[in-house]
Order: C-alpha cells, then sequence, then structure tokens
C-alpha cells in the first residue's frame, strides 16, 4: 500500500471512529430524556437499549380495559440497615376492614396458569427467603401495604410455580442506566437468546398496591409492562442500586432485602458478566441474562 493509500485509510477510520462517537453522544443524551421509560421487562412489550437505557418499545395488547379494584392498605415500611433508609410512603390511605383480593384470569401473553389465588390475603407474613443456586436472601415483608401481591407470590409459591425456574434479566447500570435481577416468567430460558424472555406469566393479573416508594437499592417490587398499571403478575425484581431512583415510583413494592445483598450484587458486577440480546437493541423481544445462571431453589414464607 502507498504512502497516500495508508494516509487515506487512516482518515477512513478516524472519520468513522469520530461519527460513531457522537452517534454514541447523541443516543446517550436521547436516553436522559427517557429515564422515567427505563422500566422492565413484562409480559406483552418488547424492548429497546438505547445506549444504556431501556424503554417499552410496544404497549400490551389484548388487554381487558377494566382494572382490578385495589385493596386499600397503609403501612410505613421498615428500612433495613444494610440497605439503606426508605423515604415513607405520602399518602397513604387507611384500609378499613378485611382485605379481599380480586385475581383477574389473563390469556393474553404466554403464561402458565396453576390456578387463581384465594381472595382472602394471610397478613400474617413477615419474611420472604429465596434461595437461589448462588445464595440466599431474605425480604421483610410489607404485608400490611401490599397484601395482594404476597399473597399471589405465596400462592404461587405453593404451588412450586417458582421452584428451578431461571431469573431472566440482569443489568448493570454501564449497560442499562439501572442496575437490577428480575425474575419469575416460568418459561424463560435465560440465555440471552430466547426472544420471548420476559413476556411470561402466571396466567392472571392484578391491581397495584403501595406504589409510593421509590425503586432505591434492596426494595423488591412486582414488574409489570412499562406505563401499565393494574397488571401485575408473577414477575418481581430486586432493586440493586440507588442509580434506579431514576425510574420514580409507580411499581408495587413488597419489601426490603434484609440479607443477602451481596450475594446479589455479586451477580454482576458489570457488561462483561451478561449475556446483552441483541434482539433487545432491535426491540424483537428477549433479554439481557447472567452469564452466570441465576436459579431460584425455592421460596418459602414465614
Amino acid at each position: 500500500m502507498s504512502g497516500d493509500d495508508r494516509q487515506n485509510e487512516e482518515d477512513r477510520q478516524s472519520e468513522l471512529a469520530r461519527a460513531h462517537k457522537e452517534r454514541q453522544a447523541k443516543r446517550a443524551a436521547e436516553q436522559t430524556g427517557k429515564a422515567r421509560r427505563n422500566t422492565f421487562i413484562g409480559a406483552g412489550v418488547a424492548v429497546v437499549l438505547v445506549a444504556g437505557g431501556i424503554f417499552a418499545a410496544t404497549t400490551l395488547v389484548n388487554r381487558d380495559t377494566e382494572q382490578p379494584v385495589a385493596a386499600e392498605s397503609s403501612a410505613s415500611p421498615s428500612a433495613s440497615a444494610s440497605t439503606g433508609v426508605l423515604p415513607d410512603p405520602s399518602p397513604s390511605p387507611t384500609r378499613t376492614g378485611p382485605v379481599t383480593c380480586t385475581y383477574k384470569r389473563d390469556d393474553s401473553v404466554p403464561n402458565k396458569f396453576v390456578g387463581l389465588p384465594p381472595k382472602k390475603p394471610n397478613m400474617k407474613w413477615k419474611k420472604m427467603t429465596i434461595t437461589l443456586n448462588q445464595g440466599t436472601v431474605v425480604v421483610d415483608l410489607m404485608t400490611d401495604a401490599a397484601p395482594c401481591a404476597i399473597n399471589s407470590m405465596n400462592f404461587l409459591t405453593k404451588k412450586k410455580f417458582y421452584d428451578d425456574m431461571k431469573c431472566h434479566r440482569l443489568v448493570t447500570p454501564d449497560v442499562a442506566g439501572v442496575h437490577m435481577l428480575q425474575c419469575g416468567d416460568p418459561q424463560a430460558k435465560a440465555d440471552g437468546k430466547n426472544p420471548t424472555d420476559g413476556q411470561g406469566t402466571a396466567g392472571y393479573v392484578y391491581a397495584d398496591e403501595n406504589i409510593d416508594i421509590p425503586l432505591g437499592k434492596g426494595v423488591v417490587f412486582m414488574t409489570q409492562p412499562g406505563e401499565a398499571a393494574g397488571q401485575n403478575n408473577s414477575q418481581f425484581a430486586f432493586s440493586l442500586s440507588d442509580e434506579n431512583y431514576q425510574i420514580g415510583s409507580g411499581y408495587s413494592v413488597i419489601g426490603m432485602v434484609s440479607e443477602g445483598m451481596d450475594t446479589l450484587l455479586g451477580l454482576a458486577r458489570s457488561g462483561e458478566d451478561l449475556i446483552v440480546n441483541e434482539a433487545d437493541i432491535t426491540g424483537d423481544g428477549g433479554t439481557t441474562a447472567p452469564k452466570n445462571p441465576v436459579i431460584i431453589k425455592k421460596i418459602t414464607f414465614s
């Protein structure tokens, strides 16, 4: 190659690098304005990965517009010393009389239906222990504030719904701008390839509860499609960083991690520990999965 040819090639590579950097900067700027839409893969939602941000790319399909009636409740969540202090939700409605939960059959997305939970929740549950293949996580429950969500999870646990289930989504701030682990899709392969990962449910939905709490480090909450309401299902997530405050509130919070936070944080330190599904970039579905599988062995309540 002549000197002129080498110079032309160097100039071309330099121009390509400059253009690539400009595109990255532009996408990062666009993502800043979409922080609230850095929401979670739920039933019927495809996800687009845009320079460190994720947002819902499609809306729900075949959803009945009627929403279940939420159980009224009140609670002041206790904070765990190991995970930080949560602000008190304000205002909180006052629950009067017995709690009755409404669960509505929903067959519009892939699901594994094992029945509907009972309408009357057990208000005595204090802790949820999740045994993972990589360690144990204990969650202090907010049963007074989220009785129907906790009732649903306890019902599915008794049906062994979560046993040997792979957690399908793990993201770190360098990849998605947020840091969390998401589980609860009964059909997920968690291989970074399956385009429907994150869409599976238990085949029913129920109303929102305890939605005024920001998603700080240690918060455990039910996930649902971005911008949706009253579409809670079997999927839930652990918030692993205070960076998730950018998402705001609006998700049904069921409790706080009181033990095992180190186990959760050790699942992935950066994007190098993840399998990034290229389908996320095009909006065709699928999720970013952990390279080292995270599997729920069992869940117990006490």
